[in-house]
């Protein structure tokens, strides 16, 4: 059977797998981006803590994805959970590093003038400072998520949802008629994803980035 044969005769369980790849990948960044930014926000004005975040998100992501999902199964069990806890713990640090350099460099006098104005903390860190930050937040969150993509090909492993289904079939049965198939239609559906969704990435830049700071 030809590839598109192939595609033409399962394209229904192809877009199911597609719909639940990109709906983990999503919902596993926003999990991601609000605990990246929240550790970011705790520890950038201290050179220590700052340090420490990053080089801890680092240190998860040395980890091979295939041993911490394997760690992962006994905890938590197959399914979403292990997936999910998975594709969090990667995706941290292009958002955690990220936030940082961007909250560190947001210019001293701005945050003088707000301070100046009666503005408390909280109000300079939600009005002045993560606005300004938010360039290079949001690379680290397309960062995050292109890499986010490719490793939730591996949740097959637990019994995850998403298009490494269609992947670790193929491998499985190498030498079967449609084995090169499933492996082609996965990779491919799992680069289309990534292309769709980095360029709603740079959407939501023009829509929420001031011209003057895009450059």
């Amino acid at each position: 059977m030809g590839f598109w044969q192939f595609l033409s005769t399962r394209h229904q369980q192809l877009l199911v797998d597609a719909y639940q790849h990109a709906s983990a990948v999503f919902q596993c960044m926003v999990i991601a981006t609000v605990i990246g930014v929240l550790i970011a926000v705790l520890t950038y004005r201290t050179e220590w803590a700052g340090n420490l975040a990053v080089t801890t998100t680092a240190a998860i992501l040395t980890v091979p994805s295939l041993a911490l999902i394997g760690l992962l199964i006994p905890i938590l069990g197959l399914g979403v959970p292990p997936t999910v806890t998975a594709l969090v713990l990667y995706g941290l640090l292009p958002i955690v590093r990220n936030a940082i350099v961007g909250l560190r460099g947001v210019d001293a006098s701005l945050v003088e003038a707000a301070r100046g104005i009666g503005m408390s903390r909280t109000a300079r860190l939600l009005r002045v400072e993560l606005p300004l930050a938010w360039p290079p937040i949001l690379t680290g969150i397309r960062v995050s998520t292109q890499m986010l993509m490719g490793i939730a090909a591996i949740a097959a492993y637990a019994s995850g949802p998403g298009l490494g289904n269609e992947i670790f079939t193929g491998i499985a049965s190498l030498g079967s008629a449609n084995a090169l198939n499933e492996v082609l239609a996965g990779t491919l559906g799992i680069i289309v994803l990534a292309l769709a969704f980095d360029a709603g990435y740079v959407l939501i830049g023009r829509l929420t980035i001031p011209r003057g700071i895009r450059g």
